[in-house]
């Protein structure tokens, strides 16, 4: 449906060319998820917008009725496109970005938090399901939907920015969403890459990055929904070559050494008594969370006693802890 003058061809040709070259696609959900070049998939009610690994928009699951007005009563900014069941008015609302963002590069994280805090907050306001992951979305060319097409005009971050108040993303496993599960990933797999690579130093580059895909395999299973194959598999590869190529750089034993700082600050090396039980809380909070990462990543309680300098019993009753508050 072609609406306010904007002009359907022009938008096609814009979705067409973000699309990734050979999409997943789907007939209907539940179902079985095809792989098809763009022109095929484009024929499916389903279609994988976003390429693997990069964000060219952000997509946004309303399960209600209204869901059509949803940015509106929101008061944010107009979609670009929104697809609509005709039978329940349950909608996917797209806004496109004028630059995609690269969710595993090393060089651009601060970016992808940035867009992650954006779209956790664009999913609060809008009521939104915090269980989408966004591989698979209401095709906006398909007939099947009540589809709108209100604009061409790409977003820029800043712009999507402006209409929300962008909170720190939570950093539980169990609990992080969308593009959340790719930092929490992100650093949970590096802050083990800083330390492993010291221990690995005599293997090959091969065995490395198949090491630091395990890490990344094994951390993925602890949120509630799994991150794609492939995004783990291109975070995964992305920091195994960021730290075999810079693990011996002065930049890279900074980074290593305010690692090893910050450890000890939340492994109890440094005290602060002048707060009382109040900072033994917090301290030991924190221990919980490290213990429950290093977990996540596959590491023994022995590892993880050794690595926070704790006893073995304290990492046992950590990781009850915090799994029965999860």
């Amino acid at each position: 449906m072609q609406h306010n003058n904007v002009n359907k061809s022009d938008f096609r040709s814009i979705f067409y060319q973000n699309l990734p070259h050979k999409p997943y696609c789907m007939d209907e959900i539940p179902g079985y998820m095809h792989i098809r070049p763009k022109e095929k998939a484009l024929q499916k009610p389903y279609i994988q917008i976003n390429p693997p690994c990069l964000v060219a928009h952000l997509v946004f699951d309303i399960d209600k009725e209204d869901a059509f007005f949803a940015w509106s009563d929101a008061d944010l900014p107009q979609p670009n496109w929104i697809s609509k069941n005709k039978e329940n008015g349950h909608a996917h609302i797209g806004y496109m970005l004028s630059t995609p963002v690269c969710t595993t590069n090393n060089a651009r994280q601060k970016i992808v938090r940035y867009l992650a805090r954006i779209q956790h907050a664009y999913t609060d306001k809008l009521g939104a399901d915090k269980g989408y992951v966004g591989l698979i979305a209401k095709n906006p060319l398909h007939n099947e939907w009540d589809n709108h097409i209100l604009s061409t005009k790409a977003y820029e971050l800043n712009y999507l920015a402006d209409f929300v108040d962008l909170e720190p993303l939570p950093t539980k496993p169990t609990e992080v969403s969308g593009l959340g599960r790719n930092c929490t990933l992100f650093d949970l797999v590096r802050h083990w890459a800083y330390r492993a690579i010291k221990d690995l130093s005599d293997v090959t580059y091969d065995e490395w990055e198949a090491e630091v895909l395990s890490r990344a395999s094994n951390a993925n299973t602890g949120f509630s929904a799994p991150l794609d194959h492939k995004e783990v598999g291109c975070t995964a590869r992305s920091i195994a070559k960021w730290v075999w190529r810079n693990h011996g750089s002065a930049e890279f034993q900074a980074i290593f050494s305010e690692k090893q700082a910050q450890k000890g600050r939340n492994g109890g090396l440094q005290s602060d008594s002048s707060h009382g039980g109040r900072a033994r809380s917090a301290k030991y909070a924190d221990l919980r969370q490290e213990a429950l990462k290093l977990h996540l990543m596959g590491l023994k309680v022995t590892q993880i006693s050794r690595v926070l300098n704790i006893s073995r019993p304290s990492v046992y009753a950590y990781l009850k802890s915090v799994k029965v508050q999860a």
